[in-house]
């Protein structure tokens, strides 16, 4: 059995990225899940100052080895002003300090959502053009707009987007099969 690690990219306790990670995790067949909640992760603010200081933080070094551990990942990111969160940029500042190849080749589902009709699509891009240089394997992307209108908690509601997202996660299981 492939385990599959999801999170959303956000400390919020009511994250709507968290909440479609784990719903689409809940999609991919024959996985174990493992969900994680990035307010679990307290990391002081990056800066080389207070690593020659303190060194790589524990909590970074714990989710480094969550990373190792996965078969596969899936991640949506909150897009805070365009770009990451504080938090997620935080913690991916601490990784790279341990290794630049970050995502360690996994086969990774990225989204975003969010309450506007872009659905994160500013944040989504910046990922996609960046986490290939940290060793993303990004077999899909998806970015679901207007989140409270498209989602329920019987999942998306949105026909067209529902289905375009089941066929993102076809592939990100066969990503898994290889």
């Amino acid at each position: 059995m492939k385990k599959i690690i999801a999170f959303g990219a956000s400390s919020s306790k009511t994250s709507i990225n968290k909440t479609l990670a784990v719903h689409v995790a809940s999609k991919v067949a024959d996985t174990s899940i493992t969900v994680i909640d990035l307010k679990d992760y307290h990391l002081p603010l990056y800066s080389v100052d207070v690593e020659a200081e303190i060194g790589i933080p524990e909590e970074a070094r714990k989710f480094d080895e969550i990373i190792k551990s996965a078969d596969g990942l899936i991640i949506s990111l909150a897009e805070h002003n365009g770009t990451y969160t504080a938090v997620f940029k935080n913690l991916l500042d601490w990784l790279t300090r341990i290794d630049m190849n970050v995502w360690k080749g996994k086969p990774m589902l990225l989204m975003a959502t969010s309450p506007g009709q872009r659905g994160g699509a500013s944040v989504l891009a910046a990922a996609k053009s960046y986490f290939p240089f940290m060793q993303g394997n990004i077999i899909a992307d998806f970015a679901l707009p207007s989140f409270y209108d498209n989602y329920s908690s019987a999942g998306i509601s949105n026909k067209k987007l529902a289905s375009e997202l089941n066929d993102k996660v076809e592939l990100f299981e066969q990503s898994l099969e290889k």
